[in-house]
């Protein structure tokens, strides 16, 4: 007899578990189809996100800072720290064990919410049946008043380098390094290129990223990318930018890559290869012909503004549609979707959705680049403020970067928060959600911040804006 739910979705990654959850939070009968298996052969939740995204990149980057910190600048602190070494083995096993840790964890809010995990690759056929096959080949149709599809991303292979996951890796691959490669390449100066080059960067490898693009983090404001790229090459990223990958061959253990720039064309060889050119969605067997759903030339799922599909009761999220390739993207419009297929008018505001890069120092922005508005020919006022010129960086050893606010010139409502420095991602959250209510920069030079804190910058820079910061010479007004 065939299984009939009001909501299935097809994933369970930070989009298709969090929507799942909702829904059978609002009362519907709701189910969830997940095929990713872990090395244990057990069905692993979470998407990319948990397993070998977000999570487990964000554990090595903490773990490989903490050995940096060690080796290099404990001293400063009157620490003695002799003959720090790492155990990378142990680094990857503690990943492993957060990731084991919060996969379960969605299975338990699985259970505890009443939602059913059916466990196989689903697909979606005419008439809202969607088909499950599982790991042993075998089929069952289940139907739904309404389906959500959330199958995410993978990473982008490229011809020149055909990725072995041994010598030239993928960022999954790049996850479970077992030692320190001496010289390591990236292709790739975006999030993932930049995060795991500074991961193994941190723990000795000479690192070199080559860039296609002629500009380093295009989507970044252009006075928070310029400050990245004099850091991490200070840090001994070596960042080649207008160098695009022509070919690789892999011979004993190590790779030659040759990439032409702007004085022709170049060789370099390497111990470990990443491709970090970006991810596209997974949308291979996942419509029928006859679904009536429809895709773009990429593999992206038409939707409207509220993640309707051409089929109505048909859904789709995350990283198989419109916009940016984020987990928190995907987990609002998880939620909306499921708050309006039970009746209710939710929306979601993609113009405040933050980015995060998470290096060190971390950068992290909401709202519009000042390159953006001017282009729209919005007059506008910024202020600024250094992370050197504050008391909690200064005794935190971490002064680098700073925080831009950007404020309308007429109104002074802020559209944009732009951070590079320690705890960049947080502070960003606190303009993110002065924006979400309309905040003027006046608004937040007029709150009480507390001291000493990172957020003071804001604060800062929110005065600033308008030429009234107390903790640096205002900008005089030409």
């Amino acid at each position: 007899m065939t299984q009939k739910f009001d909501v299935v979705v097809i994933g369970a990654g930070p989009g298709g578990y969090v929507a799942a959850i909702k829904a059978a939070q609002l009362g519907l009968k709701t189910a969830c189809i997940e095929k990713y298996q872990d090395k244990e052969g057990k069905i692993a939740l979470g998407g990319t996100c948990l397993n070998v995204g977000c999570i487990p990149s964000k554990a090595l980057l903490d773990s490989s800072w903490k050995y940096y910190e060690a080796k290099d600048h404990f001293a400063i602190h009157g620490i003695e720290a002799k003959g720090v070494t790492m155990d990378v083995p142990a680094m990857i096993g503690r990943k492993a064990n957060i990731v084991k840790n919060l996969t379960g964890g969605v299975a338990g809010l699985f259970k505890a919410n009443g939602v059913t995990l059916l466990e196989g690759h689903g697909k979606l056929l005419a008439g809202k049946q969607v088909e499950v096959t599982g790991s042993d080949g075998k089929t069952q149709i289940v139907e739904a008043e309404n389906v959500i599809l959330a199958s995410g991303s993978k990473p982008i292979d490229i011809p020149p380098a055909p990725v072995d996951q041994d010598v030239i890796v993928d960022s999954t691959g790049a996850l479970e390094f077992q030692s320190v490669p001496k010289k390591l390449g990236v292709i790739g100066a975006g999030v993932i290129g930049l995060e795991l080059g500074s991961v193994w960067a941190r723990l000795g490898a000479e690192v070199t990223v080559l860039e296609a693009l002629d500009k380093f983090l295009p989507a970044a404001d252009e006075q928070i990318a310029k400050e990245a790229l004099k850091t991490f090459t200070k840090q001994g990223l070596k960042i080649l930018l207008g160098a695009r990958v022509t070919g690789s061959d892999v011979k004993k253990k190590q790779v030659t890559v040759n990439y032409t720039d702007a004085e022709g064309e170049q060789k370099v060889v390497f111990d470990k290869l990443i491709v970090a050119v970006g991810r596209r969605p997974v949308t291979t067997d996942l419509l029928a012909s006859d679904s009536g759903v429809d895709m773009d030339e990429r593999g992206f799922i038409f939707v409207d503004d509220q993640c309707a599909t051409s089929v109505p009761g048909v859904y789709a999220i995350g990283d198989v549609v419109r916009g940016a390739m984020l987990a928190h993207k995907a987990s609002e419009e998880g939620i909306m979707v499921a708050e309006r297929i039970a009746g209710h008018k939710a929306q979601m505001n993609y113009d405040l959705i933050p980015s995060v890069i998470y290096t060190h120092p971390e950068i992290a922005w909401v709202g519009k680049t000042e390159q953006q508005l001017k282009g729209e020919g919005v007059a506008v006022n910024v202020g600024t403020f250094p992370f050197a010129a504050s008391g909690r960086a200064m005794a935190a050893n971490d002064t680098g970067g700073f925080v831009k606010v950007i404020a309308d010139a007429t109104t002074d409502r802020v559209l944009g928060v732009h951070v590079i420095g320690p705890s960049a991602a947080e502070l960003v959250q606190q303009g993110a959600i002065g924006m979400e209510f309309g905040t003027s920069a006046e608004d937040l030079g007029m709150m009480v911040f507390s001291h000493p804190t990172l957020s003071e910058a804001l604060h800062e820079a929110a005065l600033a804006v308008n030429g009234h910061a107390i903790h640096i010479a205002n900008r005089k007004k030409r």
